[in-house]
């Protein structure tokens, strides 16, 4: 038996919504990434690092995502990974081959089960890293609310490779590709949705600062500053203009695959929270907006592909 192909890493994700590149100066002003396209109804946006573009925003009819984005180190792996999941009969709705869009690259994009478009590409377009104090450098992780946590838990691991780093009691599930402790987590709830999106500034110092650049312009956080248990990294979370949950992280948990086990972490301990206590656990409000809005995703697409 030969070990599964694994997605290389998480380039970013595009949400989209009604008027949402009409945000598109909160991302800018305040949170710290500049435009690296713009085309009617959609702006790109970049970090500090070599990634093209982290995040996107697309004005449409309902408040989701557009599509999570996937990195493949080169043409070999993509094909192995797109073998693979044709052969696990997920959905592709683009076929294996060049993209059209300013990013360029070759890639394919499939379904999730609930219905979310995930995007993997490799050769893409890079930028030069350019390095600026408090500024995102990448995004660190995406989580993504599921009816069926096991279920897509297994579906992850099964069809991508992913390996479990660590759980929240029975709730959350985070989901590494590479060292990482988490590039997905999953948490339990009535629906599909995106829970939230964590952008990675380069060290603590530069965490805090952003969060105080964020205050200045009246922006506090709904949820922290502090740090997590499982991934020992700090938070500090906030509400977009649109509405959707956005967290700025720093010092993420690497993993040594040759020596890590994965454990439960209880909820009923309130440091597994916050390691540090100065967040303590989320208020009601703040779950419920990272429970967020249901998300339909892209049925329509479904059994389009090469494979159903």
């Amino acid at each position: 038996m030969t070990d599964k192909v694994r997605v290389g890493s998480l380039r970013g994700i595009v949400m989209r919504g009604p008027g949402l590149t009409a945000t598109l100066p909160f991302y800018e002003d305040m949170w710290g990434l500049s435009v690296a396209h713009k085309a009617d109804g959609e702006a790109y946006l970049r970090g500090t690092g070599a990634e093209a573009f982290l995040y996107g925003l697309k004005d449409g009819p309902v408040f989701g995502i557009e599509y999570v984005h996937f990195a493949m180190p080169d043409r070999a792996s993509m094909d192995a990974l797109h073998a693979q999941v044709v052969a696990k009969q997920a959905d592709v709705v683009r076929p294996l081959g060049e993209f059209d869009d300013f990013a360029g690259g070759y890639g394919f994009e499939i379904l999730d089960p609930d219905n979310r478009r995930l995007r993997f590409r490799c050769d893409a377009l890079g930028q030069d890293e350019a390095p600026e104090w408090a500024k995102p450098r990448k995004v660190s992780h995406v989580v993504l609310n599921t009816a069926d946590l096991e279920g897509r838990q297994r579906w992850f691991e099964d069809v991508l490779g992913f390996r479990v780093s660590d759980y929240s009691a029975d709730q959350m599930v985070f989901l590494r590709c590479n060292s990482d402790h988490h590039s997905i987590a999953l948490v339990r709830g009535d629906y599909a949705s995106v829970n939230h999106v964590a952008f990675e500034m380069p060290t603590l110092n530069e965490f805090m600062r952003g969060i105080g650049r964020m205050k200045q312009e009246g922006h506090v956080p709904t949820w922290g500053p502090g740090r997590h248990g499982p991934g020992d990294n700090p938070f500090a979370y906030f509400v977009s203009p649109s509405g959707f949950v956005i967290e700025f992280t720093s010092e993420l948990q690497q993993i040594d695959e040759a020596t890590h086990e994965a454990q439960v972490w209880s909820r009923d301990i309130p440091e597994n929270m916050d390691r540090w206590m100065t967040a303590g656990p989320p208020t009601p409000a703040q779950r419920a907006v990272m429970q967020g809005r249901p998300d339909p995703g892209f049925p329509e697409l479904r059994g389009d592909g090469e494979s159903s």
